[in-house]
């Protein structure tokens, strides 16, 4: 196993050997969120020792999301694993590493969350999805904003025709590209007030397995001051849905705005 400093020298290497290609991919107007992502970030067998030592893998229980916005399972205690697993989150947030990402893309003062507030582990399984949608606009104190999302990428064998991909959405949530969750991926994207996107349905009996990371700073995204709850809508043609979702969100903006509460604030690591 990898130590962490091993394991930020192998990312550092990954990102390096590609950096013009990554710069070029989050420069690249596609109509959606920005984003790059690297192919083989980890020695291919560090990756697959990673994705043995999950939870659903050794029997641990896991957060159960279910409604018409999402259906998935997340993980974030994750010090009680293996230490393959925090050594390679404890990576993402080594300065070195946070500093690679500032040199593509750009976005100044980023800082990780150690808590991993919505983020962790995610573990899709046979009919999970998340619908598209914008994520929560702060940390879970409110402080600051989301500026990034990072996603690993961890299943050995995962073919595109068995979904569970990235969808990025353009902002009026019509047309799509898709980018397949191929394993040892990293995703960088964009977040913000319009950056939607989704994960296509996943339609066999296997678990899509990924390593979230968020990056913060105490700056807008768009230089002025906003705040919203992880808003969902529907697809294209879920018309009713998109109806629903916006009846919802106004009332979850509510709640959260009047009584001060974030969603997912109990998922939390431990340490």
């Amino acid at each position: 196993m990898l130590s962490k400093e091993k394991i930020i020298l192998e990312i550092l290497d990954s990102l390096n050997k590609n950096i013009l290609n990554l710069k070029k991919q989050w420069d690249s107007d596609l109509g959606c969120a920005k984003h790059f992502f690297v192919d083989n970030l980890l020695n291919e067998e560090v990756a697959k020792f990673a994705y043995q030592n999950f939870p659903m893998n050794k029997g641990f229980q896991l957060n159960q999301f279910s409604s018409f916005r999402e259906r998935k399972k997340t993980f974030t205690k994750i010090d009680l694993l293996d230490k393959i697993i925090p050594n390679i989150t404890d990576a993402f947030h080594d300065e070195r590493v946070i500093k690679k990402i500032f040199e593509i893309t750009k976005i100044n003062d980023l800082e990780c969350d150690a808590s991993l507030y919505a983020g962790g582990l995610s573990i899709m399984s046979n009919g999970d999805f998340l619908n598209p949608h914008i994520d929560n606009s702060h940390d879970s104190k409110k402080k600051r904003y989301r500026r990034l999302n990072l996603l690993y990428y961890l299943t050995p064998g995962w073919e595109i025709k068995f979904g569970g991909n990235l969808e990025l959405w353009n902002k009026n949530v019509t047309k799509k590209i898709t980018i397949f969750s191929k394993f040892n991926r990293l995703v960088v994207m964009n977040t913000n007030n319009l950056s939607w996107h989704s994960v296509k349905r996943v339609n066999l009996n296997k678990s899509r397995s990924c390593l979230s990371n968020y990056y913060f700073s105490k700056n807008s995204p768009n230089n002025k001051e906003y705040y919203h709850v992880t808003s969902f809508t529907g697809r294209p043609e879920e018309i009713l849905k998109r109806s629903y979702c916006k009846i919802d969100n106004y009332i979850r903006q509510k709640v959260s705005t009047i009584f001060n509460v974030s969603r997912g604030k109990k998922y939390k690591r431990v340490r």
